[in-house]
This record gives C-alpha cells, structure tokens and sequence, in this order.
C-alpha cells in the first residue's frame, strides 16, 4: 500500500515493473478504484512501469467534501506523476478518466507522449442531468442509484454470465465514499474540453463499447475526431468498462496501436 501527499490530498497508487520501463498510466472511472485495471496487468508486457492511482474521493484517497474541479483531478495526477518521476508515458484514462487525460495532455505535455482515451468524451452529459444525480444520492445514497449506474456500465451478456463478479462491482461502487463520488460529479458537470482537446496533437487512441449506456460510441468517436491522427475502435462485446468485460480486446488494441509510434519503444 504506497500514499503520497500531493498538496492538501493523499494519494494512494501502486506503481508495478521495471524502474526502467516504459511509462504507462492508468485513471479510472467514477465510482471505482485503481482494482478496475487489475484484469489488464497479467496481459501487458513486462516492458512497462504501470502506474495506478486512485483519484479523489476514491478508493484509498483522500476524499475532501466537493465540489471538485476537473482542474483539482489533474492536477493530483500531475503531481503524483512529478512526485515518482513519471513523465512522457502512455496515459489511459477511462470515463472522468479520460476528461482528466485530455486535461493532463493539455496542461502538462511533458507528461505524456501518448493518449488512449476509453469511454469518455470532452463534455459527458449535461448540468442537470449530474444535479438531478446529486440530488438523488443526497436522498438514498449511491445505493439507491446501483443498479442503473452497473446497467449502463456492463452488457446484457456481462450481467447473465458474471452475476458474482457484478456483486463485486457492486460494492464496489457503493462503497464509494458519498462525498468523493458527489464531488467528481461536479467536477465532470462543469467541464467541456472541446477547445482544448482540439488543440492536441499527439498520437491518440479512442476506444468505445458496443453496449456503453453512459458514453455511448458516437461521443468517443466525436472526441477522437478533434485531434488529428487519432485512431478509433468499438470493442464489440463490451459496455462502458470494456477493460474489466474484454481485457484481452482491450489490451491488444493498446499494444498494436502502440507498436505503431516509435516513441513509445514497443
């Protein structure tokens, strides 16, 4: 278990490989922990030095009351990553995930070379639609919202096949503390990366799934259309966390878009 103070909030991360390899950064969705990339690590290379995190408000962190802003989350990230000596890595970013990498890829260049950005999009629903959220986690709690968040998170396959491991994501979610997932809801309300993302120009993966009812495919295609190069792929049997439903999909379009760019070493 490794916590590192950055400014007022601790961090908690795991960093895995070799001090020598390539940097590879992983930000996870709201309402789960770093464990959400756990089926991905077995299946990389051992070329890679992963670092996982735990955002505010999540997992092991730090979880202050909000609002958060999408300027607090990269700026978290920037300091871990300054803090451990990461820079020019692949960052992956998945849902708020992946608002915070196109954050970090614009503020901070340095710190990352490459961009897969999974599920997510630069503006990801409206203002009332996260104050109505809000409003009904204040009344009943995430639990009161379980089971429609894990319907738009997971396919109809996913949900008939895995019911044990769904319990699991379960929990998951609604141990989320209250105050952290409120947060980070304000946080993706008031952000629109359109602008800024359109100005990036590095190379850039977008991946979406087939079945995701939270950031369907035409919003992760609109996204990889703003920056030039970009590549875009559906995983076909997966909803809005296609790293945990098709981990192997998952990381071998990681790695043949990765082999494509020089810079990354592959």
């Amino acid at each position: 278990m490794h916590i590192r103070k950055i400014g007022d909030i601790s961090l908690h991360y795991q960093l895995d490989g070799p001090e020598n390899g390539i940097p590879l950064v992983f930000s996870n969705s709201l309402g789960t922990d770093f464990r959400s990339w756990d089926k991905l690590i077995p299946l990389l290379p051992d070329r890679f030095r992963i670092l996982r995190y735990d955002m505010r408000g999540h997992g092991l962190s730090d979880a202050p009351d909000g609002p958060y802003f999408m300027g607090d989350l990269v700026q978290d990230v920037a300091g871990l990553m300054d803090a451990l000596g990461v820079k020019n890595a692949v960052f992956v970013g998945l849902s708020i995930g992946g608002m915070i990498a196109q954050g970090l890829a614009a503020e901070r260049p340095d710190l990352i070379s490459t961009l897969v950005l999974s599920n997510t999009g630069v503006k990801i629903g409206t203002e009332d639609m996260w104050n109505e959220r809000i409003a009904a986690i204040q009344t009943g709690g995430i639990e009161a919202l379980a089971d429609s968040i894990l319907t738009r998170w997971f396919s109809r396959r996913f949900h008939d096949e895995n019911s044990d491991e769904l319990t699991a994501w379960r929990h998951m979610l609604c141990r989320t503390p209250q105050q952290g997932y409120i947060g980070a809801c304000h946080a993706i309300a008031n952000t629109d990366l359109y602008e800024s993302t359109a100005q990036l120009r590095l190379p850039t993966l977008a991946i979406a799934g087939a079945h995701d009812g939270s950031t369907p495919p035409d919003m992760v295609r609109e996204t990889a259309n703003l920056i030039p190069g970009s590549r875009f792929e559906i995983v076909s049997t997966a909803g809005h966390l296609p790293s945990i439903e098709s981990p192997d999909t998952f990381v071998t379009l990681l790695i043949d878009f990765l082999k494509e760019h020089a810079n990354v070493g592959l």
